[in-house]
């Protein structure tokens, strides 16, 4: 069947959060008298939600109440800082543009919490993405395949006619859990390499690659 519906990652695939993240992250961390993360160090934490992210960035045991008050203290601030350096990649929005001209349904997937995912998704791409979903109350974080399933189902989609999107391993696995594509792109927050372990095979090194990938069916090489 013909791709009718393409389902987008955030971080790192439609936006350039790191910045945001980055100061939002120390901050939380320096609060509680943890030492700074470097940005690197940040890039490679994120993608697994922010729990996952405070735990590597605390880099040792705490009580869960003690990691639930740094993640609040991370909400708090990222609330209030999170379009600041945060940015589309360069292409993504033209893009998204003519894939929504050529009648494509659009969705974001994303394992930032959804009180986030749907406002900087409307602050960026105005009305291109037509449904976005975060982590929240009933649905579990990616590579759970729960958000995919409930965007395909608002968008009276198929999984045979979808693709998902992503530049992580978790969006590979994530749409192996779904049974649909994956174009991992190369422009995020993991390299090549670390992509290929987990098993992806098609990659998208400009946004524009997107389009032709679909077009001509590579994904199904």
């Amino acid at each position: 069947m013909e791709i009718k519906t393409i389902i987008f990652d955030l971080d790192g695939t439609l936006l350039n959060t790191l910045g945001d993240l980055k100061e939002a992250i120390n901050y939380a961390l320096t609060q509680y008298s943890y030492p700074e993360r470097t940005e690197k160090e940040i890039k490679s934490f994120i993608g697994n939600g922010i729990k996952a992210a405070i735990e590597k960035a605390v880099n040792q045991k705490i009580s869960d109440e003690k990691l639930t008050k740094i993640i609040n203290t991370f909400k708090d601030y990222y609330k209030e800082h999170s379009y600041e350096q945060t940015k589309p990649y360069d292409g993504i929005k033209e893009v998204l543009k003519l894939l929504k001209q050529k009648g494509y349904k659009l969705g974001v997937v994303s394992n930032k919490v959804d009180e986030a995912v749907k406002p900087l998704c409307k602050y960026y791409f105005e009305d291109l993405i037509d449904t976005a979903i975060g982590e929240g109350k009933g649905i579990e974080r990616k590579p759970n395949p729960m958000g995919v399933m409930k965007v395909i189902e608002e968008l009276n989609s198929k999984p045979e006619e979808s693709i998902y999107i992503g530049d992580s391993e978790t969006d590979t696995e994530t749409a192996k859990n779904a049974k649909i594509p994956c174009i991992s792109v190369l422009w995020g927050y993991r390299d090549k390499e670390l992509l290929e372990k987990s098993g992806a095979k098609i990659f998208a090194e400009k946004p524009e690659e997107i389009i032709k990938i679909i077009e001509k069916k590579i994904y199904l090489s």
